[in-house]
């Protein structure tokens, strides 16, 4: 059997994940409040194809689908727009194409290494939610971080 006869796309690859958030600050000194992201809802699930270390994972590349379409289209977005990162095998075709359409096929991720970036990523994320606004959160604040710590 020859590269050409055998199907090249991979049934399994072990991908992070993440949720992107409900409200997110946004304006002068964050005092408006947003629901999700221009290009993605809230709370949608989105998968992270790659990072960028050189930027401090401030970026990163994901595959979700669409605020508008409904279909699945791959955005660079803010590590701090996502939240609750985790390691998942994806089978979803439309995902395993625009993986590899993204340029990272040669590289699969083994669940380690999703793990670990999950692990990472999630750190870095509360870390960029706390530190990216200067001034005080609005009243009411329904921002993901005041959501989290709210009692009901």
């Amino acid at each position: 059997m020859t590269d050409g006869d055998r199907d090249t796309s991979p049934e399994q690859v072990w991908l992070v994940a993440a949720n992107v958030v409900r409200w997110r600050r946004y304006g002068d000194g964050g005092q408006e409040l947003r629901p999700g992201t221009k290009s993605y809802r809230g709370g949608s699930k989105v998968h992270v194809v790659s990072t960028y270390p050189g930027t401090a994972h401030e970026q990163l590349t994901t595959i979700g689908r669409g605020r508008h379409t409904g279909t699945y289209i791959t955005i660079d977005m803010a590590t701090r727009n996502l939240h609750t990162f985790r390691a998942v095998p994806v089978h979803s075709p439309a995902v395993l194409r625009l993986w590899t359409e993204a340029g990272v096929g040669g590289c699969r991720p083994s669940r380690e290494d999703a793990e670990e970036q999950a692990v990472l990523l999630e750190r870095l994320a509360a870390e960029y939610r706390a530190t990216s606004w200067g001034s005080a959160h609005p009243l009411p604040c329904r921002c993901h971080e005041c959501l989290t710590l709210s009692p009901g």
